[in-house]
């Protein structure tokens, strides 16, 4: 093995025992004379000096044998660690830590630059030690064999916090960028095999077809069985049954093993799916090791007492999530120590216990990763708050008195707003609370503060449980689709155009009593614009802090979760888009960056290139009179006679490819009538109008069941389920569909 492998493979086992070392001291400075912490920390110096002996790092080895010097003493009672012992231990560990972020290549360089520091260290700690331990004590370590052997480990007594569990299994280096490939490999390959079962439903079809075909010929043979035809000709029929009966065998065959393929495969790309999902989630733990640490000191440098309660450290979160939340989480336990935690003399005169605490936990809920970081101190004061809002003139006295006080908390979120008047290193700058509201959008979450005035503060934060897969909203604009994070969707709505009104030249709507202003979403993106697909106004709310937005879009398609695929490098940032994802079809999505979308709106608005929308387009173009048809069938044939032939006769026409599809467009566009086959994949036809008629809004819709099934209970099936008419796909040779739709309909 080379010498950087060896250092890298050094580097992972400080890091490991590093975790054990600052945890154990924090643990030892609440319970000084606990053995199990003092062997565990015995046990991860050990473990240290072993490894820095094997590369031949000399000063790591001295640093090592003396903090393992000092727990040895401590296990036979010669010294007692406390705080201020515990002080230069840190010291040592810090270094250790320094070392574990260094990569491999800068390692020896680091240690050769910084051969005081570790010789100081190595200095105090000794002094530590009585002077005459080497003396009496040459073989500081006469019991660690023994007590490695043990078996023992770090167990708590008393804490607040989860122990660190290191883990057993084999640890392999992957790097982002290979993830993020596997990871759109995995989700290729599950867009990849949903298309084998509509084929599959194809070949049922074909089944069902030439099932037809067979009654056909056994129709014929029977209409001239009593008819002399000549032994040729019967031939032919015997043969022709004889060839079909084969066909037949052969296609059930088939077809049961294409299904069964179809459903293996789904099945494993799921699982393939899933996995690689998981490699993408890291424990909690991970990223807050350093906040006990953080706390201990903060609360020292400040004469305060203060406790941190770590709550849910084995809870999954998002590596790239865990990544982002170091830095607010950071910001918010200083603010919370600085600003909320009493000093031990006002706690006491409160009647509070004069150690406070702060709460961390990490869960899932709701398919959210929800996170609270919470302290028992003074709380907010929201009359300050309202005041500082108006000294600030961020409101008028009026305006300030009259919001509430969840509406004055929301003010602290506010970059550069700060309650306090002093600022120091620690906090004051107004800047904590900016970066966490700003990490939040970013990755499509929501973040809310609670607060009792005297009785502390949480802030609760709601984010996805992973970035790779994002549950979207699918709208086309100018006839392509768009997704948009559900989780920055305000609501949708759908609005008549006597609802927008107009206001020193920009438009307006009015919704739960805000006024939204409207925005062409191809205005925005700049792209060509399109013709709404009816009268009604299908709109997107967004927002951000101050404002709300509506973007009126073409057509809703649903809701999709989508697998992000991050943009190529060489584009670089791409206004208004974050990623990209196959929709289950294979084709190709946008993902739509909703904060960058907003300071675009922002601009062109400040710029005035944004022209109001001309909302009467739709119907000067094809008029208010105009029947609107959607046409359900899984054949593209039968789909484009029907549509043709709809069209031809003045209608307007949409077509889907099965039930389910069809389902979520009947949700989403006003409809006259809707004809459909039976038989589909995903959601047949029966099922379709079942879901029609079962609606509380969508009962009255017309439904025509037009179908190669033309048995008397296929037929009594149809019209139990709730269809106006049911036809075979005779009809489309005379007038029979036709003549139905105007009955129900009207030309």
């Amino acid at each position: 093995m080379s010498d950087d492998s060896m250092l890298e493979l050094f580097r992972q086992e400080a890091e490991t025992q590093v975790a054990i070392l600052t945890q154990g001291l924090l643990i030892l400075e609440t319970n000084p004379q606990s053995e199990e912490v003092l062997e565990a920390l015995m046990r991860a110096a050990h473990s240290i000096k072993g490894a820095a002996r094997i590369v031949s790092l000399e000063k790591l080895i001295q640093l090592a044998h003396r903090m393992e010097d000092c727990f040895v003493a401590a296990q036979n009672q010669i010294i007692t660690l406390g705080s201020d012992e515990i002080d230069v231990l840190l010291q040592g560990v810090d270094l250790l830590q320094a070392i574990a972020q260094i990569a491999e290549i800068d390692l020896i360089a680091w240690l050769n630059e910084r051969v005081g520091q570790f010789e100081a260290c190595c200095a105090a700690i000794a002094a530590l030690l009585p002077t005459d331990f080497d003396t009496l004590h040459p073989s500081s370590l006469v019991n660690v064999d023994q007590s490695l052997e043990t078996g023992k480990g770090l167990r708590q007594e008393n804490v607040t916090f989860e122990a660190i569990t290191i883990p057993s299994d084999r640890v392999v280096r992957v790097t982002a960028e290979n993830l993020n490939r596997i990871m759109g490999l995995a989700g290729e390959s599950l867009v990849e095999a949903n298309w084998l079962q509509p084929f599959a439903d194809s070949f049922t079809l074909l089944k069902s077809r030439q099932s037809e075909l067979a009654r056909l010929l056994e129709t014929i043979h029977t209409a001239i069985a009593n008819t002399p035809i000549g032994s040729e000709n019967q031939q032919i029929v015997d043969t022709a049954r004889r060839k079909a009966q084969e066909c037949r065998e052969i296609l059930t065959d088939r077809l049961s093993e294409l299904e069964l393929y179809a459903r293996r495969t789904t099945n494993l790309s799921d699982r393939l799916y899933r996995e690689v999902i998981a490699s993408h989630m890291r424990p909690f733990v991970d990223g807050v090791q350093g906040f006990p640490r953080m706390v201990r000191d903060l609360s020292r440098q400040l004469d305060k007492q203060v406790k941190i309660q770590i709550v849910g450290q084995s809870t999954l979160v998002d590596r790239d999530i865990l990544k982002k939340l170091e830095a607010p989480l950071t910001h918010m336990i200083r603010n919370a120590i600085d600003h909320g935690i009493e000093s031990p003399a006002e706690r006491e005169a409160s009647g509070k216990s004069m150690e406070g605490t702060v709460r961390l936990e990490a869960f899932h809920r709701g398919g959210m990763l929800a996170i609270t970081v919470a302290d028992d101190g003074r709380g907010i004061d929201p009359e300050r708050i309202r005041q500082k809002v108006i000294d600030r003139n961020l409101a008028s006295p009026e305006t300030a008195a009259q919001l509430s006080e969840a509406e004055i908390i929301e003010f602290l979120f506010l970059s550069g707003f700060s309650t306090t008047e002093q600022v120091t290193e620690i906090s004051g700058r107004g800047v904590g609370l900016d970066i966490a509201k700003s990490m939040v959008q970013e990755v499509g979450g929501t973040i809310r503060a609670i607060s009792q005035f005297k009785n502390g503060t949480s802030f609760n934060f709601q984010l996805p449980l992973t970035l790779s897969v994002v549950r979207t909203l699918i709208v086309k604009i100018s006839d392509e689709p768009y997704a948009f994070p559900l989780a920055r969707v305000d609501r949708i709505v759908k609005l008549e155009k006597s609802d927008i009104y107009i206001v020193e030249g920009r438009q307006y709507f009015t919704k739960d009593g805000q006024n939204i202003g409207l925005i062409a979403a191809h205005h925005i993106l700049d792209l060509p614009e399109t013709l709404p697909d009816s009268d009604a106004l299908c709109v997107v709310v967004i927002s951000d802090q101050a404002n709300a937005y509506g973007l009126l879009v073409d057509q809703f398609l649903g809701e999709r979760d989508l697998v992000v695929r991050p943009l190529d490098p060489r584009l670089g940032k791409v206004r208004d888009i974050s990623a990209s994802a196959l929709m289950d079809d294979g084709s190709p999505v946008l993902i739509v960056d909703v904060s960058d979308l907003v300071r675009s709106i922002d601009n062109a608005l400040s710029s005035g290139q944004l022209s109001p929308v001309d909302i009467n387009k739709a119907k000067k173009a094809k008029g208010s009179d105009r029947k609107r048809i959607l046409v359900v069938d899984d054949s593209i044939t039968v789909r484009e006679m029907t549509r043709k032939l709809l069209q031809n006769r003045g209608y307007d026409v949409d077509v889907a490819v099965n039930g389910m599809d069809a389902w979520t467009a009947i949700r989403s566009n006003p409809y006259d009538l809707v004809v459909s086959d039976i038989d589909m994949p995903r959601m047949n036809g029966i099922e379709l109008v079942k879901q029609i008629k079962d609606h509380p809004k969508l009962h009255t819709l017309p439904v025509i069941i037009v179908s190669y099934r033309d048995r008397e209970d296929d037929r009594i099936q149809g019209m139990e389920a709730g269809a106006n008419y049911y036809l075979t796909k005779s009809s489309f040779h005379d007038d029979t569909l036709v003549n139905a739709i105007v009955d129900l309909i009207g030309r």
